[in-house]
């Protein structure tokens, strides 16, 4: 039978989709239901009908999931980044693992045999909440006028707000209330995306963990003319005092974006107090953090992340490592201690800035930092490059064919690829395993509890030719 839009059907959930939705079978149609968890039996609501497929949301849970459980926030449905929190913590953590296994398998085309076999556990939380060192908060309007804050509802600009985000230090409510309040007393207007008036767009809070230092950074549309130099907000100077009292508040950054654009992050960051940078530790070592420096954002799962890829790299104090998208160093001052010589490579000019602060303040004197495009790099200086281990950390998107193809050249007994995204590792190791490198073994890290998104630590191995 042909099924019409906002018809509601019964159906029980049983597999989960990669962006966190119930998948069930109507008489052989397949519904992907949002906020519906494995396992249960809902009413669902048709939202966009197809020939074999429809998108629907649940309008009522007939019979909960022995899976499910009550989130900790009431805007979870809404709101875009904890898509998962309702299912729990155990099963949260099955579905990632399952995740990671099968994309090996269809995307990377390695059998279920070999993916069992090298499957070397996942690592957990003790406590999933609270665990964000960096969180954005739009700021905007609602319909009545009244400025906010919070985070934007899935697929779309429409802010939720919400000043307390469970998965957030507790110090950023706090923060938060505290701009909010000085925009209403001194008539600073929220960014208009439709018309592009106003000032404040977003709010940036980071908080290293380890130190208890933290950085709050409004991104703004610089008004030209009106204020005082060094001054980009009526009432700054009373801003700032506020704020500074805020228990750790290290560092107030401006990033001027004039651009009408998603990109968050303005050219150009001002200190209006405190020091440009927060530090945090991890494995041991002190990192500089600027307002544009990429740091993972679970201090706790990422020792455990790094002492993984650590391990997995084998070294012996002797070996030569390449660490491609090092980001400010972190991986690279870690493989430092139990190897001759690291090499990292990263796009951002900040962060290789920051790298080699953080080496200077570590004593590290046996790594290098090379500000580079990683595929223009490596396709450019591929004979040049002698390489034991070579570490990949890239963003989501993965590694470009050029540099996996400058990689296998160099030909490394090991590479350790550190992913956050399944998809895309599978793709790369499915390249990598046509050019002589097995899958050895690998580990699922849970960086993001409650998200559906997943680090894993993949070592492989170069076979004999």
């Amino acid at each position: 039978m042909d099924h019409q839009k906002n018809e509601i059907l019964t159906v029980t959930i049983d597999d989960i989709g990669r962006d966190g939705e119930g998948i069930g079978r109507y008489d052989g149609y397949t519904l992907f239901v949002k906020d519906a968890v494995c396992g249960d039996t809902v009413k669902a609501r048709l939202t966009k009908v197809k020939k074999n497929y429809a998108y629907a949301r649940c309008e009522e849970i007939i019979t909960p999931s022995p899976d499910r459980t009550e989130p900790f926030c009431a805007e979870h449905r809404r709101c875009g980044g904890c898509q998962i929190q309702a299912l729990s913590y155990d099963a949260q953590l099955r579905f990632k693992e399952n995740k990671v296994k099968n994309d090996l398998v269809r995307i990377g085309g390695i059998s279920r045999e070999i993916v069992t076999g090298a499957f070397d556990g996942i690592i957990g939380m003790d406590e999933a909440v609270r665990y964000r060192n960096k969180s954005q908060y739009p700021v905007g309007r609602t319909s009545s006028g009244k400025i906010v804050a919070g985070f934007y509802a899935k697929r779309t600009h429409d802010i939720i707000p919400c000043n307390d985000c469970g998965i957030a230090p507790e110090e950023n409510a706090k923060i938060v209330g505290i701009i909010l309040d000085h925009m209403r007393e001194y008539g600073i207007k929220p960014y208009d995306e439709t018309d592009g008036s106003g000032t404040i767009r977003h709010i940036i809070i980071r908080k290293g963990f380890a130190t208890g230092q933290i950085m709050t950074c409004l991104v703004i549309k610089q008004a030209l003319g009106r204020l005082r130099e060094g001054h980009y907000l009526a009432g700054q100077d009373e801003l700032t005092g506020k704020l500074s009292k805020v228990n750790g508040m290290t560092s107030i950054v401006v990033s001027l974006n004039n651009e009408n654009t998603n990109v968050i992050m303005g050219k150009a960051s001002h200190t209006i107090w405190g020091s440009g940078t927060i530090q945090d530790r991890l494995c041991g070592k002190t990192f500089e953090i600027s307002p544009e420096s990429f740091f993972q954002v679970n201090p706790v799962q990422t020792e455990k992340l790094y002492d993984t890829a650590i391990e997995y790299a084998g070294l012996s104090g002797n070996e030569e490592v390449w660490d491609i998208c090092c980001g400010i160093g972190t991986i690279s001052l870690c493989l430092a201690d139990r190897s001759r010589r690291v090499h990292g490579l990263e796009i951002v000019p900040e962060a290789i800035e920051d790298a080699k602060k953080n080496a200077a303040a570590n004593n590290v004197d046996n790594a290098d930092f090379i500000c580079a495009d990683a595929a223009d790099y490596l396709s450019d200086h591929k004979d040049e490059i002698k390489a034991d281990v070579v570490v990949f950390d890239p963003p989501r998107k993965g590694m470009d064919e050029r540099s996996l193809e400058a990689v296998c050249s160099a030909h490394p007994k090991r590479i350790v690829y550190v992913s956050c995204d399944s998809a895309t590792l599978a793709r790369d190791i499915s390249y990598l395993s046509d050019h002589g490198y097995g899958l050895k073994k690998f580990t699922c890290v849970d960086m993001f509890p409650h998200s559906v998104h997943v680090e894993t630590v993949v070592l492989l191995t170069r076979q004999n030719t």
